[in-house]
């Protein structure tokens, strides 16, 4: 991980360079190429992929998100010549990996390059794929996005602009991808009703918990019935039904009463699919525990499953920081806190920022007038945060006072959703350009008393 835009205060305080190391290893863990190599083997005409064997008449490889490239590189390095073909879309430029197309497709937002891209693997499979051949999926964060065809009846542009809604709004991956399901024809497992013969999907996570079914919209995991009244539900508790396209609410009222475009859980559906995750945001803080056990830290890993309002974990967090600094209780220093998630952010300002830069803004503030040395380090291990250009951000027990000190007002730029402005200014916004993988977000909080 190569890191650019850290100055001043955030480069040169004495706890920063370790901070920065622990995440580096939780990146090395989630490296898709390894995770992929680790899982597939060959011997003479058999293919393992875990505990599973095939014996194909040929291997196809499709996939879409943030890590499908690297990914894709260690299938080609297993299989060679073994592989008949495939393509793969992620969100770089197009290129040609050994026989797989490599396309790129749009990320957030679902865009032309994500239409023409996903049409161009659909295809592919159309024209390719038998009853007697194996596909392997590779799914990654970021494949919702770049992986799209809308149901009929419904624009990529009024999809596009639920998206942004939905994003927007303070909706969390669950419930964004419920709609996303509801109006695509590719996710919740519709995507297994273009694929014949055998098919596995290998998935890294980008969802607290790892369920299949939500990561990249679960493509190749059959839905539950009544999609598209959950999505209903979704708009409206969010309070943007009434400003969704027409198309989008009209089309999902009329699956809600005729419960149409329901994929059925027949036992051929279910047979000829296997989904396996290879890589998650736990095995990464696993391993960055342990580096930080190695720098002769008390390391404890607090959770994988982060969520909510970015502002208010960043309370929950300052609030056992207080406890474990102060009083010694539930941890005592020297200290190293190590948490995995995907907290949310309710837009309300104008500005650019991305979640793990507003949670690093609240949680400054929190810790104000904490004493001691201290860095917190929040990042999103794909390299992207929100609509900024960085990755996360840095704090430092000394970055408060040096703000104000230059008549800059944390709490203003918290309430304009304006994080990154802010630590841009301060030297403090981690740049790292994308990983190529996607295991949701890294927080990590260092202590030391002198």
């Amino acid at each position: 991980m190569l890191v650019r835009g850290i100055r001043g205060l955030c480069k040169d305080h004495p706890l920063v360079a370790e901070a920065l190391e622990i995440v580096k290893e939780g990146l090395f863990e989630a490296d898709p190429y390894l995770a992929v190599k680790k899982r597939i083997r060959v011997h003479n005409k058999t293919v393992y992929i875990d505990n599973y064997s095939f014996t194909p008449e040929k291997i196809h490889v499709i996939g879409f998100g943030k890590a499908s490239y690297r990914m894709l590189k260690g299938v080609v390095d297993v299989l060679g010549d073994k592989l008949h073909g495939g393509v793969v879309i992620h969100n770089g430029e197009p290129a040609r990996t050994g026989k797989v197309e490599v396309l790129r497709g749009d990320h957030p937002i679902p865009g032309n390059n994500t239409l023409s891209a996903s049409r161009a693997l659909l295809s592919y499979i159309e024209s390719n794929v038998s009853e007697n051949d194996l596909t392997i999926v590779l799914i990654s964060g970021g494949g919702s996005a770049m992986f799209e065809v809308p149901e009929e009846g419904v624009t990529l542009e009024s999809l596009s602009e639920v998206t942004r809604l939905l994003l927007g709004s303070g909706s969390d991956i669950y419930e964004i991808n419920t709609v996303r399901k509801a109006l695509s024809k590719v996710k919740g497992g519709k995507l297994l009703r273009y694929l014949r013969g055998k098919v596995v999907s290998l998935i890294i996570s980008d969802v607290v918990g790892d369920d299949p079914s939500v990561i990249a919209s679960g493509p190749t995991v059959p839905e539950e019935k009544g999609i598209a009244c959950r999505a209903i539900g979704v708009l409206k508790r969010r309070r943007i039904w009434d400003e969704a396209p027409s198309d989008v609410r009209n089309f999902l009222t009329k699956s809600c009463d005729e419960a149409r475009f329901e994929l059925v859980h027949s036992d051929e559906v279910i047979k000829k699919i296997v989904n396996i995750v290879i890589a998650n945001n736990y095995s990464s803080l696993r391993r960055m525990k342990d580096k930080a056990g190695s720098l002769r830290y008390n390391s404890i890993i607090l959770t994988p499953y982060m969520a909510g309002e970015a502002r208010e974990v960043a309370k929950m967090l300052a609030a056992l920081i207080k406890s474990s600094v102060q009083l010694g209780e539930p941890f005592q220093p020297p200290l190293a806190l190590i948490a995995g998630g995907e907290t949310t952010v309710t837009v309300r300002g104008k500005g650019i920022g991305g979640r793990n830069q507003e949670l690093c803004l609240a949680l400054i503030h929190e810790l104000r007038n904490l004493r001691g040395k201290y860095v917190a380090v929040c990042i999103g291990s794909d390299g992207i945060d929100g609509n900024s250009p960085a990755a996360g951000s840095i704090i430092t027990n000394d970055l408060y006072a040096y703000a104000v000190s230059q008549g800059l007002d944390p709490e203003e730029y918290l309430e304009n959703n304006d994080s990154y402005t802010l630590f841009e200014k301060l030297g403090c916004a981690i740049i790292t350009g994308p990983t190529g993988t996607n295991v949701n977000d890294f927080f990590v909080f260092l202590y030391k008393e002198k």
